[in-house]
């Protein structure tokens, strides 16, 4: 019997800031749960950190360049193979609840159905323009409100949309059993812990402020390198002072929502082992990007160092590895990773629509050594004129943007990142290969010719959208009120019995 896939998103959320990674303070029994029957990846990075074009890469396993995903309000093509578009043809049922940010007219990307709409628009107003860098736009960009109004809220629309989400995830899970609707793949996508950093009280009052870790470096805007400066700029820390007070209840509200999270992936475990799923169920949490959430004096996400490009990776399941794999990856490896988990079985795998970046995490995950020890990243969204690239390779680091001065790190020796090694003599001829493997791996100025044709596009497209009639692409899922529970047409007593799970004994078979 195939297995089935349920994929549980974060939003944002730092591997470092988790109890399952070892951070002392903040509580993700669940996470910790699964990752010590399962296989924790220490070195998962995404392969853009910004939603948008991360969750891109993620679905098709290609960096985004290949397709063009360069921000928040990049199309996502679809004519792009998926790992949804994959797993349907090996037999799955596939679903998404929740958040992935998709841009344009298809809103499902391969997905059999979508139980929720979005958290965010799906049109071009988020466009960047690169040839004006400097500019902020002051609807959408990132500022420092969110850390300065961090607090307790009892609602926000971040958790509107996350009940939501938990909720209809839950209910096709169950549905799925007392259906018989196996094997399938559920994408359970949340929007927390992303800024606004508000959490519930009950959330909240897990932890003390006093208990809150403060950031462990902070960087005056003179201290820092030219994109971290750009960054600070951008985001308004270079001209909008925190005091010690907000930054802590920022923190003190992230940690408090991770936690908030944690509880979801248990919600949707619990669901799957009182529908008799679990057994035969790979449970994989990941997230999209992470937090800076302060360090080195940054926010949010929009670079590479660790706290933002570093994602939690956990993988649970049938046959898999109670461990820790140290090995480099990325969340292009997830699609043939999902792929793989389908053709256990014996099953060929479909061809490929498209070249993909990724490889199979799943012989790492079954205990079996990978010398593949590798990540790429590129950005190319706000607060930047250039391309910006990343090569992660054992335990260096190399960062590489036309307009500044390139960056390596030895996480090994250096976890923090704090010692430029670029122009060290003792690391000159390794500098070197990093630099002449950009060169080989990308052409920044053909990249960067591409992505202001694109801006000018689809700038263009929605200046004009908002004139005459607006057609909107947002998803509105699509319920039938009149078959939904009882109604006149139908048996109540048969209702009855074709929803309870686990079944009465004797009751008919469902199909």
């Amino acid at each position: 019997m195939k297995p089935n896939i349920v994929l549980i998103m974060a939003d944002q959320l730092a591997p470092q800031f988790t109890g399952a990674y070892g951070h002392p303070l903040v509580q993700t029994p669940h996470m910790s749960a699964l990752a010590a029957r399962g296989t924790r990846f220490d070195a998962a990075y995404c392969n853009a950190p910004l939603c948008a074009p991360s969750r891109f890469s993620f679905m098709s396993g290609q960096l985004v360049t290949r397709i063009a995903a360069y921000d928040n309000a990049s199309e996502f093509p679809a004519s792009v193979p998926t790992f949804a578009h994959y797993l349907r043809m090996m037999g799955y049922r596939t679903c998404l609840a929740g958040k992935m940010h998709f841009v344009g007219p298809d809103q499902l990307h391969g997905f059999d159905e979508r139980i929720t709409t979005d958290v965010y628009p799906s049109d071009y107003a988020w466009t960047p323009d690169w040839e004006l860098p400097d500019e902020r736009i002051d609807k959408w960009y990132h500022n420092m409100d969110s850390v300065r109004e961090a607090g307790v809220g009892t609602a926000t629309f971040q958790l509107d949309f996350d009940e939501e989400v938990a909720f209809y995830a839950k209910r096709r899970i169950f549905d799925f059993a007392r259906y018989k609707q196996e094997p399938f793949c559920l994408v359970a996508s949340f929007i927390h812990p992303h800024d606004p950093y508000v959490a519930r009280p009950e959330w909240w009052n897990l932890y003390k402020s006093e208990d809150v870790d403060m950031p462990r470096h902070v960087f005056d805007h003179d201290q820092q390198d030219p994109f971290s400066k750009r960054l600070m700029d951008g985001i308004e820390a270079s001209s909008v002072a925190v005091s010690e007070e907000e930054v802590r209840n920022a923190r003190h509200a992230y940690f408090a929502n991770t936690s908030y999270f944690d509880s979801k992936v248990g919600e949707l475990v619990q669901s799957l082992e009182e529908a008799d799923l679990l057994d035969n169920t790979f449970v994989i949490v990941t997230a999209d990007h992470g937090d800076m959430l302060g360090e080195r004096g940054l926010w949010y996400k929009m670079n590479f160092f660790e706290h933002s490009a570093r994602v939690p990776l956990i993988m649970s399941g049938p046959g898999i590895h109670a461990g820790v794999s140290e090995r480099a990856c990325s969340l292009v490896d997830i699609l043939p990773t999902l792929v793989d988990i389908a053709a256990q079985d014996g099953d060929a795998q479909p061809e490929l629509g498209q070249p993909i970046d990724g490889r199979s995490l799943l012989p790492l995950a079954q205990g079996v050594d990978d010398a593949e020890d590798e990540a790429l990243g590129e950005y190319c969204a706000e607060m930047t004129s250039h391309p910006v690239f990343m090569i992660r390779r054992g335990s260096y680091k190399y960062i590489h943007c036309d307009v500044d001065p390139p960056m390596l790190f030895d996480l090994a020796t250096d976890p923090d990142e704090l010692n430029n090694l670029a122009q060290n003599a003792d690391h000159a001829a390794l500098a070197k290969a990093f630099a002449d493997e950009v060169q080989q791996r990308w052409n920044s100025e053909q990249i960067r010719t591409h992505v202001i044709a694109t801006q000018k596009q689809r700038r263009a497209v929605h200046k004009a959208m908002q004139h005459g009639e607006l057609a909107h692409w947002d998803y509105n899922p699509p319920r039938v009120a009149s078959e939904e529970y009882v109604r006149n047409h139908m048996d109540w007593t048969e209702a009855a019995a074709s929803t309870r799970y686990p079944p009465l004994k004797g009751s008919k078979s469902r199909s």
